[in-house]
């Protein structure tokens, strides 16, 4: 077995991962005031909340290439690859999902699996990881592909948003629900629900929102032993916060703080947090 692993630049893997030679990434492209950018090729990170700020327009973004996709198939056809996983961003914020299953056909010489992570950012990147990891460790295919599917049905986050505005402008969360937060001044929490963006508590005030993230780690995480991060958008000092009140908490294990991919940050907004937790490898 020759494996291979594709995802997505929502999943923000660290460079060095990326240089792996069964790795492969498809952009998602940013679109700021109708200039296109991909973050990494022309467009970081702190360039990006730059333009941000300044745009006339909510940033936007595009699914990843269905061609490039194909391109990285053949690719790998050509390299005798053998199976193949696809890690994307989630069904339910992206209609990329829906649009890739007839590849599956035409490389039928292929075994090819992609399934819906339900999720993106940090949990995304961990799928991705820990798979590779399987994979390095001479597991059979069917042992990664038990554990992935298990570790997606584990994964999740919840998110704390400043202006629930840059979700409704992309058309992942309802016009209804961000009145409500606007008029109230409230600080709503989001999270994946079974794999799209729903309003999942409305808190008074931000100190409050982030004790109530603490609340719901502890909750998710006291039976088995998880990798958790907490994700942010320009908000590293929210980030470390949140981080130590965590540390004081009852969690015992360990906490990495991460930043989301600009794709993701478009639609979140600058100053977005949250926290992000994935099974880990072996303790499904």
């Amino acid at each position: 077995m020759k494996l291979a692993v594709i995802t997505d630049s929502s999943a923000n893997l660290d460079e060095s991962f990326k240089k792996k030679n069964n790795v492969f990434v498809l952009d998602i492209p940013v679109i700021i005031d109708n200039e296109t950018f991909i973050e990494g090729k022309n467009l970081e990170i702190d360039d990006f909340y730059k333009k941000m700020e300044t745009a006339q327009e909510f940033p936007t973004t595009s699914q990843p290439s269905l061609a490039d996709l194909d391109d990285v198939l053949a690719c790998l056809s050509k390299e005798n690859y053998t199976h193949v996983i696809g890690l994307f961003l989630s069904s339910g914020i992206s209609g990329f999902y829906q649009n890739i299953h007839y590849l599956v056909d035409e490389y039928s010489h292929l075994t090819i699996r992609f399934p819906d992570t339900k999720i993106c950012s940090f949990p995304l990147r961990m799928l991705v990881e820990n798979t590779i990891a399987s994979y390095e460790a001479g597991h059979p295919f069917s042992i990664i592909e038990r554990d992935l599917l298990q570790q997606i049905s584990g994964s999740g986050a919840y998110v704390v948003v400043d202006d629930l505005n840059h979700l409704v402008k992309g058309g992942r969360l309802s016009n209804g629900s961000a009145l409500i937060g606007n008029l109230l001044s409230i600080k709503p929490i989001i999270y994946f629900n079974n794999g799209s963006l729903e309003l999942f508590e409305r808190v008074r005030t931000e100190k409050k929102a982030h004790n109530r993230l603490i609340e719901i780690l502890n909750d998710v995480t006291s039976n088995h032993t998880f990798d958790v991060s907490i994700v942010h958008a320009n908000a590293i000092e929210k980030a470390e916060k949140i981080r130590d009140l965590i540390l004081q908490s009852n969690y015992q294990g360990n906490i990495l703080i991460t930043t989301f991919s600009c794709a993701i940050a478009a639609h979140l907004g600058k100053g977005a947090v949250a926290i992000a937790f994935t099974p880990s490898a072996g303790d499904e």
